[in-house]
């Protein structure tokens, strides 16, 4: 038989990478933890961990137990939350979010899911993707508002993930710049044209595919400023600091700024909600998703 704690100091040994890592986060010795894990692979039959110098990596075995530890301790949260309505009479509900996504999509959906629901306790997180989708795969939130760019969609079907993706909308990028600047008063621009100027990174996703963009066409990017907020940014440029990218649901309108689409292939974000499997036949859950897809402009008044 699979020892549940066992499995839990797997999880922690996945998610630092080393021994040592996943001791400080459990309170015990790097002993303790190697130990325990050479246990578990002596039940199991098989290496769980490929260990050297630079850390631990899972074998296709740990790998399959640490989805199976998430899978647990979700289910528990997920059983714990419905003895809790059951005792309290009360139901909760947390969604996380990014941030210029929630402030674009969530006060209308919110509006309208509380209508509805008027029972329901809402909590609401700030977290990027790479957080918030682990928490809602984990069961420490029920939705997550995401968004991926160019790189492959964060949930696919078919993965081990336990997650579904619903998509929302595109949100596509347009170059900020001063308003007196020579391209203002464009109707598009190609990136190429702008690439050599000095740029404002809004969030470290952007500045990754603009440092990819750069190395590909072949020249050095120039960073004069970097931020985690679009909004910042934008307030850096009309102080004449650089030009920005920044997506349609984060653009903040001002005499100061100009707005300029990029010429197809224009870069985007791809937004949509994260819901775990077992929870899409919920009503609460499935109402505020529901919420989430009236709320971008342009949606169906029904499902298709």
């Amino acid at each position: 038989m699979i020892d549940v704690q066992r499995l839990r100091i797997l999880r922690e040994v996945a998610l630092h990478g080393s021994f040592s890592g996943a001791a400080a986060a459990l309170l015990l010795t790097p002993s303790a933890v190697s130990q325990q894990v050479a246990t578990l692979e002596r039940t199991l039959g098989a290496p769980v961990v490929h260990r050297s110098t630079r850390g631990v990596v899972l074998t296709e075995p740990g790998r399959l137990l640490v989805e199976a530890a998430e899978t647990i301790s979700a289910e528990l949260r997920h059983t714990q939350d419905r003895i809790d309505r059951l005792t309290t009479g009360r139901t909760t509900l947390t969604v996380v979010t990014f941030t210029s996504g929630g402030r674009y999509l969530l006060p209308a959906a919110l509006a309208r899911f509380t209508a509805g629901h008027p029972d329901v306790e809402l909590t609401v997180l700030e977290r990027e993707p790479e957080d918030s989708l682990p928490m809602v795969r984990e069961g420490r939130a029920d939705l997550a508002l995401a968004y991926h760019f160019d790189e492959p969609l964060p949930i696919r079907p078919g993965d081990r993930s336990r997650l579904a993706w619903t998509p929302l909308m595109d949100d596509p990028m347009s170059v900020v710049m001063p308003a007196g600047h020579e391209f203002a008063g464009r109707a598009s621009v190609d990136l190429a044209e702008v690439a050599a100027e000095r740029w404002v990174m809004g969030c470290l996703k952007t500045g990754a595919f603009l440092h990819r963009y750069a190395t590909l066409a072949g020249f050095e990017l120039r960073v004069s400023a970097s931020t985690t907020d679009y909004f910042f940014a934008q307030v850096l440029v009309a102080a004449g600091v650089g030009i920005a990218l920044i997506p349609q649901v984060a653009l903040q309108p001002s005499a100061e700024l100009a707005v300029v689409p990029i010429r197809p292939p224009r870069p985007a974000r791809y937004v949509g909600v994260a819901v775990a499997h077992r929870r899409l036949a919920e009503p609460h859950v499935a109402g505020l998703a529901d919420a989430l897809r009236l709320a971008v402009p342009g949606a169906p008044a029904a499902r298709p």
